[in-house]
C-alpha cells in the first residue's frame, strides 16, 4: 500500500548530526503506513547515497519506505523502495524508461500537472502548496481546493504537501486525498519520533475506510 504519512527533509535535515538516530525513529513510528523523502538540493550525491544505504536496515525493519527524491540514479543504488520527482527532475515518461517497476511519484501544482503526470505513468502525485508555509514565504496555499480538483480528474493517489498540521487532516481526507507530506512538523519537532505518530493518529479515523 501506498504510505500515508510521507516525511520529506530538506539539506538541513539531512546534515544535522543526529538524523540518522532522528529518521529511524520517524520510521519505526510510521512502518509500512510511512515514507521518509531523502531530499537534497545542495549536499553531494556521494553524501545523499551514504545517507540513503545507512537507512536500508531501517526500511527493511520496519516497512517503512525510503524514497529518494529527484536523484533516480541514487534511488536505483540504494535501492530505495520509490523515487520522486520535483519540478527540477526530468519528465515522468523519462524517469519510467529508466526506473522500470520501481514506485514513482511526481510533485504538481495544479491540476493538469497531475493530469499529464496520471497519464505518463506516475504511481502518486505530491500537490501543494497547500497551506502557507515558510519554504514559501508563507505565500497563501493553493487550499484543499487544489486537492480536490486533483482527485476528482485523476484516480492516481494525491498526497497533499505545504503548511500541513495534524488537524488539518479531517478536511485533507473529506477531499479525497490519500495522505499528507510534512517537511517541519516533523523535522523541526523536539521530537521527530513523536510527531510522526501524531500525524498518523491524526488519520486513523479515516485509516481503512
Amino acid at each position: 500500500m501506498l504510505p500515508l504519512i510521507h516525511a520529506v527533509t530538506t539539506d538541513l535535515v539531512l546534515s544535522q548530526p543526529d538524523f540518522l538516530d532522528r529518521a529511524r525513529g520517524v520510521m519505526r513510528a510510521l512502518g509500512e503506513r510511512g515514507a521518509v523523502h531523502v531530499r537534497a538540493r545542495l549536499l553531494p550525491a556521494a553524501r545523499v547515497y551514504e545517507l540513503t544505504v545507512a537507512l536500508l536496515p531501517a526500511q527493511e525493519r520496519t516497512g517503512c519506505w525510503l524514497v529518494v527524491n529527484d536523484r533516480l540514479d541514487i534511488a536505483l543504488a540504494a535501492p530505495a523502495q520509490g523515487a520522486q520527482l520535483t519540478s527540477r527532475s526530468i519528465t515522468v515518461a523519462d524517469a519510467r524508461s529508466v526506473v522500470g517497476d520501481m514506485p514513482l511519484g511526481a510533485s504538481v501544482h495544479a491540476v493538469d500537472d497531475a493530469v499529464a503526470a496520471a497519464a505518463s505513468g506516475a504511481d502518486w502525485v505530491v500537490a501543494g502548496h497547500v497551506f502557507a508555509t515558510p519554504s514559501k514565504g508563507m505565500t497563501p496555499g493553493r487550499g484543499v481546493e487544489l486537492v480536490r480538483g486533483i482527485v476528482a480528474a485523476v484516480r492516481t493517489p494525491c498526497i497533499a504537501i505545504g503548511g500541513v498540521r495534524p488537524e488539518h487532516l479531517p478536511a485533507l481526507r473529506a477531499a479525497g486525498v490519500h495522505g499528507v507530506a510534512v517537511i517541519r512538523g516533523i523535522w523541526s519537532a523536539s521530537d521527530a519520533e513523536r510527531a510522526a505518530t501524531d500525524y498518523l493518529s491524526a488519520y486513523e479515523p479515516r485509516h481503512g475506510q
